[in-house]
């Protein structure tokens, strides 16, 4: 069965309710206020679109194709973008809810996620390379085996990084955030 093929087109949270999501190749669209937490994104590809004010929890995304996406003031709970294709998978967040999400082994170089919340995120053997995290929750995120080399985490908080279990080389850190680095050597940190 051939996919449908949409490009330049608005989608909001209406047009699902006089029709619902039908999986596809998305070009250039943008989703306002949608809630698609109850389908699914599993093979469908999504290029240069912008999801804003969108539910996306819980959404399968096994073999999605994501490229150049934005997603803006989305929750995006318990997501496993390790399951997309990840040839080309690039995107971006702002101000979004990506708590318990899964971005296992991925490249993710050079990724923003701004004011975001990402407790308990996984980034294990993720490629962070020059990503910035500017304002982010990252309280329980796990970091192992992660490459944060150039990584921006400035104004990031709540964060637990094993120095010796991950790559931060050049990787820029506040003063604040230093308990974060030391916490496995179960030292006390006055600032």
């Amino acid at each position: 069965m051939d996919q449908q093929y949409y490009t330049d087109q608005h989608f909001d949270s209406a047009s699902f309710r006089e029709q619902p999501f039908v999986p596809g190749v998305y070009e250039a669209c943008r989703f306002s206020g949608c809630n698609v937490s109850e389908n699914n994104f599993s093979r469908c590809t999504f290029i240069d679109c912008e999801f804003t004010d969108c539910n996306l929890s819980l959404v399968p995304l096994t073999n999605a194709v994501i490229r150049d996406v934005a997603f803006t003031n989305c929750k995006m709970l318990g997501l496993h973008f390790d399951q997309c294709e990840r040839f080309g998978l690039s995107f971006s967040f702002e101000q979004c809810l990506l708590d318990h999400s899964t971005f296992y082994q991925i490249l993710l170089q050079k990724t923003v996620f701004r004011n975001t919340r990402c407790t308990e995120v996984d980034f294990t053997g993720c490629d962070l390379s020059e990503a910035v995290f500017d304002n982010c929750d990252l309280s329980g995120a796990t970091f192992n085996r992660t490459k944060l080399e150039k990584a921006d985490l400035r104004t990031s908080f709540g964060y637990t990084i094993d120095p010796e279990a991950n790559s931060i080389k050049k990787a820029k850190f506040s003063l604040t955030g230093l308990p974060g680095l030391l916490s496995r050597y179960d030292i006390e940190i006055e600032l």
